[in-house]
């Protein structure tokens, strides 16, 4: 096992200098020019030509990657354009957020995803089955941010149950982890459906019953370890996927998390502050996914014993 995690990791390193090339080089041809975005519309010329020869700004951009790399290799993410201080410094402060608001719309999303998943599957074709189905259409259907606003106008607004915004305690991300939460379930509960559809209808499942071991036991002992393959693989992709949700969610509820760190820096042209944010949800989606195949060998034996 411990070889397989060696290997992953080490090619984690080519996918994460690929992603920050990229992301440098998007960064440096957009419009804008980073020293004027720092000093204002008031600057002279002069002086923007002085803070971008003190940024290294009039280098080849290989040369400017080349200086960032190096960099990185040392551990160092490099200083911000505008507040002047390190970038680890900066993205550290705001990781708590990120990670609390993560954490509470995985939460929501399995909690409610999986039973609702093996709910459907169990009473197929009925009411059931179709109310749970058409929440997670609605789910898949609404966008993140104009679900978010809602919430806001209904829950914090009009019923003042919670907060609009700040993040200084648990119920600042009640409303941030539904938002956020709600499309992920959507998506888990339809695969977790599916999976457990199809598992049920297998032979060893209806030896099972004919040996007169209780439904539910079937289900929770035989069907669910099985179905359960296609849920974690989907729940991975979408813990990516809330990390690039969390850029919207966090604008809407005005949290300081990365997400919203990665947007006032994309409008500042802070260019090192973008691709330190880049780079921590790259590796943070790496490792998921990491997580993930290590997962499936507790839940599969067969692919236990074929990879560990």
């Amino acid at each position: 096992m411990w070889k397989y995690i060696a290997k992953r990791l080490l090619y984690m390193i080519p996918v994460l200098l690929g992603v920050t090339l990229i992301v440098y080089i998007i960064m440096s041809v957009a419009p804008g020019d980073p020293a004027k975005a720092i000093l204002g519309d008031q600057a002279t010329p002069d002086a923007i030509e002085q803070l971008r020869e003190e940024l290294g700004l009039d280098d080849p951009l290989l040369v400017q990657y080349g200086r960032y790399v190096k960099g990185l290799v040392r551990g160092d993410l490099g200083i911000s354009y505008k507040s002047k201080g390190p970038v680890i410094d900066e993205i550290i402060a705001r990781v708590p957020t990120t990670l609390y608001l993560s954490l509470s719309a995985t939460i929501i999303a399995v909690v409610i995803a999986i039973p609702l998943g093996i709910l459907a599957a169990v009473k197929q074709n009925t009411f059931i089955d179709g109310l749970s189905m058409f929440i997670a259409l609605i789910g898949i259907s609404i966008p993140i941010f104009w679900l978010g606003l809602l919430l806001l106008v209904y829950f914090a607004q009009e019923l003042r149950w919670f907060p609009a915004s700040g993040a200084s305690s648990w119920k600042h991300f009640v409303l941030p982890g539904i938002a956020l939460g709600f499309h992920s379930m959507a998506s888990i509960a339809r695969i977790t459906r599916s999976s457990m559809l199809e598992v049920i209808r297998q032979d060893y499942i209806r030896t099972a019953r004919s040996k007169g071991m209780p439904y539910k036991q079937v289900i929770t002992k035989h069907a669910l370890p099985n179905a359960l393959i296609p849920t974690i693989t989907v729940t991975g992709l979408q813990i990516g996927a809330l990390l690039a949700g969390s850029v919207l969610t966090e604008s809407v509820f005005s949290l300081p998390g990365i997400g919203r760190l990665i947007i006032n820096s994309i409008q500042g042209r802070d260019i090192p502050v973008v691709l330190g944010c880049i780079l921590v949800f790259t590796l943070t989606f790496s490792i998921i996914n990491l997580l993930v195949d290590i997962l499936y060998a507790f839940v599969d034996p067969r692919i236990r014993a074929q990879y560990f």
